[in-house]
């Protein structure tokens, strides 16, 4: 009995470890110094997905938040070197009711496949747009 226990917690430590992301470490001092919302960072993360293979990105969901009526989504993002957060503005929820109907809570940390949003960059702001996404594995 005993050993059928141990077993079973092993088993669930697993499943827990295993759907968890996989660590990156920054490295890019803009990212460090700066808040995922603020115009430098956003303006440093369009620099850096011009520059890499962005079919090799995976992205996790951190958190929902809204701020003066818009709500937004908070992402980590990762892949071929690049180590960030991203904020996307979530002007509609395309596939995404329940995750705003839970505002996020249920959904943090599950991976989206194939995230897809619009850049819109200019002096004043740069906003990351979300389109669409494949699916949610979490």
């Amino acid at each position: 009995m005993k050993t059928i226990n141990i077993i079973a917690l092993c088993i669930l430590i697993v499943g827990i470890i295993s759907c968890d992301r996989p660590q990156c470490t920054n490295e890019n001092p803009i990212f460090e110094k700066n808040q995922p919302n603020s115009k430098i960072y956003k303006d440093e993360l369009v620099k850096q997905l011009k520059t890499i293979d962005q079919s090799k990105l995976t992205y996790w969901l951190q958190k929902y938040e809204e701020k003066n009526g818009q709500e937004y989504l908070y992402f980590h993002i990762q892949g071929d070197g690049l180590c960030a957060k991203i904020v996307l503005t979530m002007n509609q929820w395309n596939k995404l009711e329940n995750v705003r109907a839970m505002k996020g809570v249920s959904y943090r940390g599950a991976e989206f496949t194939n995230l897809n949003f619009d850049i819109r960059q200019d002096t004043i702001a740069t906003d990351f747009i979300y389109k669409s996404f494949d699916s949610i594995i979490d």
